[in-house]
This record gives structure tokens, sequence and C-alpha cells, in this order.
């Protein structure tokens, strides 16, 4: 497969990702576990193929292993990202979040600023910045859930996942 037809084949996989994600969640009713409840997890960065200079339509995941406040694994975080536009100091970037976690999975999507990466932070040094995305459903005991998951980036590899559930 040509670089091109990997680009599109990447483009096509994420644009039917969010829309999948956004049916998910607009189907879902139920909430998690029945009541309003609140997820607090940190994340360690396990790999990534983030380039130091961000492209429109050049995607890009992240993975994350997930430990609860106590400092037990709990599961991972996966995200596939899309720049939609890029600037000079941040870009658009559209992004599916999968959380496989011990008693189910979570799904979330949104779109988001962020900051350049690599290039940049040779210069200027690690900034932390945060986003959030709608939770769009689950399985298992996030069947149906819907509310929103902000995730912190404190340094380079580690971050902080406050999971709201309505």
């Amino acid at each position: 497969m040509t670089s091109i037809d990997r680009r599109n084949a990447l483009r096509m996989a994420s644009a039917a990702a969010v829309g999948v994600g956004a049916a998910v969640g607009a189907a879902g009713t139920a909430r998690a576990a029945g009541r309003a409840s609140t997820l607090n997890l940190s994340g360690k960065r396990a790999s990534a193929d983030i380039p130091s200079i961000l492209t429109a339509g050049t995607a890009y995941f992240v993975h994350y292993e997930l430990r609860d406040t106590a400092g037990t694994p709990v599961g991972t975080e996966s995200a596939h990202s899309l720049p939609i536009t890029v600037g000079l100091d941040k870009a658009l970037v559209l992004a599916t979040v999968v959380l496989r976690l011990t008693d189910g999975t979570l799904t979330a999507a949104g779109a988001f600023e962020r900051p350049l990466p690599a290039v940049t932070e040779v210069v200027v040094g690690f900034q932390p910045w945060s986003h959030t995305f709608a939770v769009t459903g689950g399985t298992g005991a996030y069947n149906g859930a819907s509310g929103e998951l902000t995730i912190e980036h404190r340094t380079r590899d580690d971050s902080v996942l406050t999971i709201a559930l309505n």
C-alpha cells in the first residue's frame, strides 16, 4: 500500500470510528452502573507514534497503562488522533479514545486543540495541557455510559484522567 493509500485508509478509519462513537453515544441512554460516578485514574505512556511535526491529515496514536488512585493497574487507554488543522503554536485534532478497564470498556470522542509536540518542547520545554472528550458509550459495567472524560497531560509521559459519568 502506498503512503497516500495508507493516509486515505487512516482518514476513513478515523472518520468511521468517530461516527460509530457518536451513534453509540446517541443510542446509549442507561447510566453506567445505574448512577452518576467519577473515576480518577493515572496514565503512563507505554507507546506512541506522535510525529515531531504534526501534519493535517496524518494520523497518530498513543497508548497508556492506567492505574487507580491506589496505584493498582486497572487497564489501558488507546487513542487514535487525526490533526485537522495545524498552526504555528497548536493543532486542531479529532480523536477517539478507548479505555479498556477491568470491569468493562469506555469509549470517548471529540476535537481538541493540542500544543505542538517534540520540536517545540526541545526549545521551550513541556507545557502541561488538558482536553475533554464526550463519553460515547461502553460495555460491561459501563454499558450505555455517557458523560465526560478529561485528560490532563502533566508531563510528556504522565497523565491524569477524570471520568465523570452521568
